[in-house]
């Protein structure tokens, strides 16, 4: 059996990969925002 210290990591590791997956589903499903982003170069 592996280690509890391995077991734990993996676990981590997994969560985090599964966080970051929704996260950019999320942030992919939201599309480009309505104001310009550069507001200094537009206004010359």
């Amino acid at each position: 059996m592996a280690s509890l210290t391995k077991v734990t990591k993996a676990r981590r590791r997994r969560k985090a990969a599964r966080i970051g997956k929704k996260k950019k589903r999320a942030r992919t499903k939201a599309g480009t925002p309505k104001f310009p982003i550069h507001l200094e170069e537009s206004k010359g």
